[in-house]
């Protein structure tokens, strides 16, 4: 039986070729055309040629020959992701245009592809986009979930590069940390390196390249003082830099953390019931910068993942 897909809104804009060209890459443009001069692709019941440009709410017929081509895409390190997972991903996309491509990243799905990792940001985007250059300009970790900038082009991708560097774009973070802040606000500031912190610059160690670490904070709820839901404004970009200074500098480690946290201090009661899940309760909520293309700043918000929305709705706690 023929398949009917409607086209959303992040893929609005696209030609029909283009279209294909992402979700069956094992198709010949040969077949691609053949199949629309004979009817069985079509747009909106009507015949196609295969260069219109598809909008949002648009109807493509889709004839059962072509699942034969719903192959898995593989890369050149050996990472490998099914047609499925480009459209997850697809349905992740929060802002797309010539320049960027913006998502909300899901907690566990790697930005950047290396060695055992076999889905990754940079790899899939690729797919989605063949015909840009997808560039990452910078990094969340892998368990921690929310917003991601990806360029489209290399002028794009050295601007929003330089922002990141300079630090005049700007994030905002959420969190749920185990534990009570005497302090509801302030600005934490020391150093950090593979895993550790240090307070005092003359006693790290030679042996150690620590990096100078800066966040402030703002506690925006409380629950029996045993949690607390915080908003984080790194103002340095170290690795694992908001979990370090959660459980270290707060001594109030980030639900979910297995890395840093500690594993003996688990929850009890209607709240340790209610936290079961495995994931990290960090995420990236809100960014700000200036776009490569038109120059003016603007700024995007994501919506909470599921496993942290039941938990913070459950809390009453709010958003800023």
């Amino acid at each position: 039986m023929a398949e009917f897909i409607t086209i959303s809104d992040a893929e609005s804009g696209t030609r029909l070729l283009r279209w294909f060209v992402r979700n069956y890459p094992g198709m010949l443009q040969r077949d691609f055309y053949r199949l629309c001069r004979g009817g069985q692709i079509r747009v909106n019941s009507s015949r196609c040629k295969g260069m219109e440009i598809l909008n949002k709410g648009d109807i493509v017929r889709l004839p059962p020959t072509l699942q034969s081509y719903k192959v898995v895409k593989k890369t050149e390190n050996g990472a490998n992701y099914s047609l499925v997972d480009l459209e997850n991903l697809r349905k992740c996309i929060i802002h797309n245009d010539t320049d960027i491509v913006v998502f909300n990243k899901p907690a566990g799905l790697a930005v950047q592809g290396g060695t055992g990792i076999k889905k990754s940001i940079d790899k899939m985007a690729a797919a989605l986009f063949p015909y840009d250059k997808i560039s990452l300009v910078h990094r969340i970790d892998r368990e921690t979930s929310g917003l991601l900038v990806v360029a489209k082009n290399q002028k794009a991708a050295q601007d929003l590069s330089s922002q990141f560097q300079n630090k005049t774009a700007h994030k905002e973070y959420l969190a749920l940390l185990q534990g009570s802040l005497s302090q509801k606000s302030g600005v934490i500031e020391n150093y950090v390196a593979k895993g550790q912190v240090f307070e005092d610059v003359k006693k790290i160690p030679q042996s150690v390249s620590a990096q100078r670490a800066i966040t402030e904070y703002k506690v925006l709820g409380e629950a029996a003082g045993m949690l607390a839901w915080v908003l984080f404004l790194p103002k340095t970009g170290r690795t694992h830099q908001l979990r370090l200074h959660s459980a270290f500098s707060l001594h109030a480690p980030i639900i979910g953390d297995d890395l840093y946290g500690d594993r003996t201090n688990k929850l009890d009661g209607i709240l340790g019931s209610f936290l079961t899940t495995q994931k990290l309760f960090l995420f990236a909520y809100r960014i700000t910068f200036k776009h490569p293309g038109t120059g003016k700043t603007i700024t995007l918000k994501a919506d909470l993942p599921d496993f942290m929305q039941s938990v913070i709705k459950f809390l009453e706690f709010k958003l800023p």
